[in-house]
């Protein structure tokens, strides 16, 4: 028997078996129209921050973001192909709506105002001023099937996006399969809103040491870290960074900023997500990066403009069982002194924090624009 023949016909017939293999592999790849997924991972600028800690299970690539920003633009999404994502999170205005309340399809108002859509690969604590959202990508479906905002149900969205070759040749690209499904949806428009980042404001060029705030920004940025203290009038400051800290301006946390008394309180918060009396009437807590730009503010949107934020903090605060403690000092002691001069520094300050690149990068606009 010739061994050396058996050992080179075994070769060559493992060789076309791996070869077969290969092609395969190489057909589950690529769907009718030729087009095959790509994995190219897409490269996040996150300026002077930290790596954000992305989910292990949806890193972000090139095709999986560009598909997420096609969806987030998408007004197929919506009951009558009126709206979509952007509608109500506009790239002008930091991702967040203008609206006092924002407006759903046949012009129905919802209960809150949106809330601005950057940073959102640092978030820690949920999604939504409640937080009824555990993931970004449990966030990104829930305006989809609420009947005040987009109105449509997911199996008819993943109908009308079948319907479009585009939208199967985009899902081969970003996932290695043609099928669409709300789970991938989630997950692409969860990679593209993880790519909408606020890192070159001016303030964040003044801390490089590539600006400088002038008198009034500097001014108030000293009233925005000091604590108060009514003891020492001429050194008490508004210390908003007690809640409002750190690079993005927010602390992670939900909590009643003194808004109303328990009488007159109409949104439960928080509470209605936790079922805790001690959550009542406390929202998330958000970041004042691009603040200037995001008007009107709270939940609510009752306040136009940041004076009126401003002026709220200084003389309007309310008590009620529910209250930041942190509040209830200057609530007591007649709020946080702020003079006519000291109310336009700190102004001038927060608006150091708007990001000019974030509002008008060609990367995060509407891909369906020529």
């Amino acid at each position: 028997m010739n061994y050396k023949k058996i050992k080179i016909s075994a070769l060559f017939v493992l060789a076309c078996v791996a070869f077969q293999a290969c092609n395969k592999d190489e057909e589950a790849e690529t769907n009718v129209n030729g087009v095959q997924y790509d994995g190219t991972a897409y490269h996040l600028n996150v300026g002077d921050f930290e790596q954000p800690q992305i989910a292990l299970d949806n890193q972000l690539t090139v095709q999986g973001v560009k598909l997420g920003r096609m969806l987030f633009y998408e007004k197929r999404l919506s009951k009558d192909g009126s709206m979509s994502c952007a509608s109500c999170h506009r790239q002008e205005h930091a991702f967040s709506d203008t609206s006092l309340l924002s407006i759903g399809v046949r012009g129905k108002t919802g209960n809150r105002q949106a809330m601005a859509v950057f940073n959102m690969a640092w978030n820690t604590n949920e999604f939504f001023w409640d937080g009824r959202a555990h993931l970004l990508r449990d966030q990104s479906l829930k305006p989809i099937q609420d009947s005040l905002e987009m109105d449509e149900s997911l199996e008819n969205v993943v109908a009308k996006l079948n319907a479009d070759p585009m939208y199967k040749d985009q899902f081969m690209r970003a996932f290695g399969s043609s099928e669409i499904n709300p789970a991938k949806m989630a997950l692409a428009m969860e990679q593209f809103m993880n790519t909408i980042v606020s890192v070159e404001s001016k303030y964040d060029r003044y801390l490089r040491g590539t600006a400088t705030l002038d008198s009034n920004e500097e001014r108030g940025l000293y009233l925005f870290i000091a604590e108060y203290n009514p003891s020492f009038p001429n050194l008490s400051g508004a210390d908003c960074q007690h809640c409002h800290s750190g690079r993005n301006f927010e602390n992670d946390k939900y909590l009643n900023n003194a808004l109303d008394s328990d009488a007159e309180m109409q949104d439960n918060g928080r509470m209605a997500v936790t079922n805790n009396a001690s959550d009542k009437g406390k929202f998330k807590v958000p970041s004042l990066r691009n603040v200037e730009v995001t008007q009107p503010y709270m939940h609510d949107g009752r306040f136009n403009t940041l004076e009126e934020v401003v002026d709220h903090y200084n003389t309007g605060l309310k008590n009620s069982s529910t209250i930041d403690p942190t509040l209830v000092y200057p609530l007591n002691n007649g709020g946080l002194l702020l003079s006519n001069e000291d109310k336009r520094d700190l102004v001038a300050f927060l608006k150091t924090l708007t990001d000019e690149v974030m509002l008008t990068n060609p990367e995060f606009s509407d891909p369906f624009k020529p």
